[in-house]
């Protein structure tokens, strides 16, 4: 998968398929916050994403508060969104819907 970052073009037309995520407001990274029923669930989830985070060799900036997680992506060698992110982003949903 290819590290070049993608045109604002390209990044706004994958937001929209993306659902909840957004172009956070350095316009450089995608954002979304996951809320789940308890710290236990928020965890379980930050879990999956980690290991296959770790896979990609591609890791998200993200914190937890009890059951909130707050995810920003970009790549950063490549200074912006890339379609690692996309990749990512996609993974998160499917872990969070499933």
């Amino acid at each position: 998968m290819t590290r070049e970052k993608l045109s604002k073009d390209a990044i706004t037309a994958a937001l929209a398929e993306l659902g909840d995520w957004s172009l956070a407001t350095d316009g450089a990274s995608i954002k979304r916050r996951f809320a789940f029923k308890n710290f236990s669930e928020a965890f379980a989830f930050m879990t999956r994403v980690a290991l296959a985070a770790e896979k990609m060799d591609h890791h998200p900036d993200w914190s937890n508060v009890y059951k909130t997680v707050d995810v920003t992506l970009n790549t950063h060698d490549a200074g912006g969104v890339t379609a690692l992110d996309l990749a990512l982003a996609r993974k998160m949903n499917g872990y969070f819907g499933g």
